[in-house]
Order: structure tokens, then sequence, then C-alpha cells
């Protein structure tokens, strides 16, 4: 109830707290726990956040096949991360509970038609899609990075380049934005900062793009949610959320920093050596001991934790 009455209020991020410390209680009740997970993943989406969207969708089906809106949800995520294929699947199996169900019929045309025009595949096209919104400067209020110790780097303009030891000028205006798709860093109602922080896979040229990364929320716990179900691209099965190092890169040393899954964002954020881009945070994921990842920092100093 307490999550509803934040999702009514479009306070998303309160609304998937409550949602998920409804689930903790473990109450034993498939159906309200199918509820449970099919309201996060509405709030999920309206964040920007469709990997966790799709994945308490998953979960919410699991538990209750016919869970309709779950279906609905599911498709959604689908044709937000353009794997058209899985939402044309997920529209088919819902369709087969409701055939008239609009939202489907309507979603599952569409798809189709996207489908055909898919020129690279999923892969690129979504790594197309999230490059997009991750282009340009964010706006930010100076005392609030100020204060919290938090560098940021201005991307060069007109080839030139310009790397700012403290902040950009810039003013609170336009400091938040409701929209994922240009997603901004932003205050919350208890004066915390929400970041859009960008998850790359250099092993599978994958990503993932989280709008709103609370600043206080450890890695770890969005990881869990993340990957709550293997991901498609991973055939064999190494991406699971005990079983990834996390890295960030300082490229004028061309040096590399593994994180702590369990510190925050914050914590993060403020080390020596991290520089926010084009106000979106980056960190890069790899499988442990992949030969990937040794190939990869061939060449590179490594501080490792």
């Amino acid at each position: 109830n307490e999550g509803n009455e934040y999702f009514k209020e479009k306070d998303y991020g309160r609304a998937v707290a409550a949602y998920s410390e409804g689930l903790r209680r473990r109450c034993g009740d498939a159906e309200l726990d199918a509820v449970l997970l099919t309201n996060r993943g509405a709030a999920h989406f309206h964040l920007g956040n469709y990997r966790s969207a799709l994945n308490d969708a998953i979960q919410a089906k699991k538990l209750k096949p016919t869970h309709l809106k779950a279906i609905v949800r599911g498709a959604l995520c689908h044709m937000e991360l353009k794997n058209f294929s899985e939402a044309i699947a997920w529209c088919e199996e819902g369709l087969q509970i409701d055939s008239k169900e609009k939202k489907l019929v309507e979603m599952r045309a569409k798809a189709d038609k996207l489908k055909g025009k898919e020129l690279l595949g999923t892969s690129l096209g979504t790594q197309t899609d999230f490059s997009a919104r991750c282009q340009g400067r964010a706006v930010m209020g100076t005392d609030l990075l100020c204060e919290r110790n938090i560098k940021l780097v201005l991307e060069p303009s007109d080839e030139e380049e310009e790397v700012s030891d403290g902040l950009a000028e810039i003013s609170l205006d336009g400091f938040h934005s409701d929209s994922a798709t240009g997603a901004k860093v932003h205050l919350d109602a208890d004066g915390n900062l929400n970041w859009p922080v960008l998850f790359l896979y250099p092993e599978h040229e994958q990503t993932d793009f989280t709008v709103a990364f609370h600043e206080n929320s450890r890695f770890i716990d969005h990881l869990m949610v993340m990957f709550a179900e293997l991901p498609p691209w991973d055939l064999e099965k190494k991406y699971l959320p005990n079983n990834l190092e996390l890295y960030f890169e300082d490229e004028e040393r061309e040096e590399m920093y593994e994180v702590n899954p369990e510190h925050t964002l914050l914590q993060v954020l403020q080390h020596e050596r991290y520089f926010v881009k084009a106000g979106t945070p980056t960190v890069l994921v790899f499988a442990k001991r992949s030969p990937f990842s040794k190939k990869y920092f061939s060449g590179k100093k490594v501080h490792r934790l």
C-alpha cells in the first residue's frame, strides 16, 4: 500500500524501495508476491531501469503464469531494450490468455514492424540507443558536487580538450529531468543525488543503463536485480551477481581501478581518480578470471582491491 501511494505521487524511487521491503517480508503468498514484483517492475520501468523491470516481470510470471500485467510489462521492457523477437514471444504468450488485450495486439504489430527494420541486430541497436542517451553535458549544481568531492570532466568541443579540476559553470536550472531518455543527475525529496549510470560489458559489446542510481545504494544491490536472470547474450552463464568484477578506467594514466561491489555509488565517485564524464558515471563489468579480462587489462596497470 505504501508503494502504491508513492507510485501515485510519481515518486518511483521510493515506490521501488517500498515494494522491495514488502518482498523481503517473505509472506509466502505467491499471488501477493507476484503483484509486488509487477508493481516494482512498473516503478523501475518509469525510472528507465528496463532490465530491472524485465527481471521483475520474469519473476512475477514464474509465480503466476497467467498474470497479464506482468506479461504486458515484460513485453514493454523488451521493446525498450530493442529485443523485438522476445517482445513478440511475450505478446503471443499474453494473447493466448486474452486474445483481445489491446496493448498486446498493438505491441505485437509494432514489434513485427520494428523487427523488419532492424539492420544491425539487437546488440548494436541497444548499444547505439544507450550511447545516444549519454551524449552532451549534464546540468549540475556546483555546491552539491563540491561538498561531495565529486570531480567532473567536460567533453571536448571543437577539438579542444577541457578538463575541469573543479566543476562546470552551471546552475540548478534544469537540474531535474523527468525524462528517462534524457536522464540527468537529480535531487530527490531527501536531498540525495540520483545518477544515470552506464554499465559496460566489453566482452560482449553490451550495455545497461540505469537512470536513477541512488548515491547511497550499493553496486551489489543493483547487480542482484539486474542479473536475477541471465542475460540472453551470456551463453556461458558466467554473469552471475557474485561472479562479477567491476572497474573504472583512468584513461589519462591508462590504469584500471577495481570497484568493491559492497561500496555505494558515492564512495566510488569520491575516489581520487574517478572523474564523471558527460554527467554519466560509467563502470566496466567482467566475469571473474575470464580470459577476456586478462587480455583487456594487458598493458594497463590494474589497482585491485
